[in-house]
């Protein structure tokens, strides 16, 4: 995954219900049923919901039979948590560099 397609996988967190949906899907696939159930949403509107974390790369859904099952894809997690630790280290880096500055004026 490019770093083109973060600001759609981070858009798609933004959201409360979206980033609701991930966090369950943390702990294990579930049905759309099972998944909408703790929302007050047309079902037309949670699919939407869904197709929006479907097209950033968040969630692969399988259909069998009538059930359509929801998972995380992990991989695109992990490249996000990758992107914000490798800003984290560089801006570390920038205050660490100042402290040693600053104490060197001293």
């Amino acid at each position: 995954m490019a770093n083109q397609y973060l600001p759609t996988v981070f858009a798609a967190l933004s959201d409360p219900t979206r980033f609701a949906v991930v966090e369950r899907l943390c702990g294990g696939p579930a049905s759309v049923g099972q998944l909408q159930t703790p929302f007050a949403m047309a079902t037309p509107t949670f699919l939407r919901h869904l197709k929006v974390l479907e097209k950033a790369g968040l969630i692969e859904t399988i259909k069998r039979g009538r059930v359509r099952t929801c998972t995380l894809k992990s991989e695109t997690l992990g490249f996000a948590e990758s992107w914000i630790s490798q800003r984290r280290r560089a801006v570390e880096a920038q205050l660490d560099r100042l402290q040693t500055y600053l104490s060197e004026d001293t």
